[in-house]
């Protein structure tokens, strides 16, 4: 391969993103705070960088996988941040969860300076960052896109170029809502099937193959059965998003009473402790207003 991919960020998702690129034979640069994460890269065959500015001036291609919109501007248009080195004619994708209104500003500021972007959110958490098989919304110019593609393929299964710069941040609002919403449907369901007295395993094994089934039940429900709730998706981070589908919407003209509600629920849930729960934890919200647990009989 010969492009230098540098790689900012090596969270949840970053880290095993950043090793699938290693592992299709891209030469990566990696840069994060955690020091072990950026080890655990070192030795699989990354370099280190030790600033976003030294990652800029390596690198042909440069990933950020931070959690909000301030990381992505700090990171990019700070202080020794990544336009402070990167070389004209190279290509930032962001692949965070930031809102498209800043996506669209940090394009155009990196443009005056030679360099474009990409914003390419992600849908799948935690074990399709690990397998490689990401879904990935892309916004940006299609002929960027063409000089890249390797690149997210080697990170994800399904690639789509949405549209223009901002594209990609927007759809990724639209699949947090659904997704999050799909998440505390079921969960409401499985606290009215537990206090109802039903084997809710059961239940689900009936419902799974009909118009209820979908990827979020089949991924959630056996996790949720186990009481187990490591963050693949942490209730903070969704948080963070439902909060930017709002802002969007609302300065667009779009009502959104049910992510309104969902967001209040989030909420809720960060002051009862659970901010670093998977959102699939979102049950325990339903479980507190119906004093029940939903786990196996």
């Amino acid at each position: 391969m010969t492009k230098k991919i540098g790689f900012i960020g090596l969270g949840i998702m970053g880290k095993p993103m950043a090793l699938n690129l290693l592992s299709k034979g891209y030469e990566v640069m990696v840069n994060d705070l955690n020091k072990e994460a950026v080890q655990t890269l070192i030795d699989a065959g990354a370099t280190a960088g030790d600033s976003a500015k030294v990652i800029g001036e390596n690198s042909d291609v440069i990933i950020t996988m931070l959690p909000a919109s301030h990381h992505v501007q700090q990171v990019v248009l700070g202080e020794n941040g990544v336009l402070s080195g990167a070389k004209k004619g190279s290509i930032i994708i962001d692949m965070s969860s930031i809102t498209p209104v800043v996506s669209k500003e940090i394009a155009q500021i990196a443009e005056k300076q030679g360099v474009e972007m990409l914003d390419a959110p992600v849908s799948g958490g935690e074990p399709k960052a690990i397998d490689g098989t990401l879904a990935i919304m892309v916004g940006g110019k299609e002929e960027v896109f063409e000089q890249v593609k390797d690149v997210l393929y080697a990170v994800g299964a399904e690639v789509t170029l949405v549209g223009g710069n901002g594209s990609g941040a927007t759809a990724k609002l639209a699949n947090q809502v659904i997704v999050n919403l799909n998440i505390a449907a079921m969960s409401e369901a499985l606290v009215l099937a537990t206090k109802a007295g039903i084997d809710v395993e059961k239940m689900y094994q009936a419902i799974r193959g009909g118009l209820a089934g979908s990827a979020v039940l089949d991924a959630k429900v056996p996790l949720i059965l186990d009481r187990n709730f490591v963050a693949g998706g942490r209730i903070d981070i969704n948080l963070k998003d439902i909060t930017n589908v709002m802002d969007t919407a609302h300065s667009i003209g779009v009502p959104m009473p049910l992510s309104s509600q969902l967001l209040e629920i989030f909420h809720a849930l960060k002051v009862d402790g659970k901010a670093a729960d998977d959102h699939g934890g979102v049950v325990q919200y339903f479980e507190k207003l119906a004093n029940v647990e939903v786990g196996r009989v």
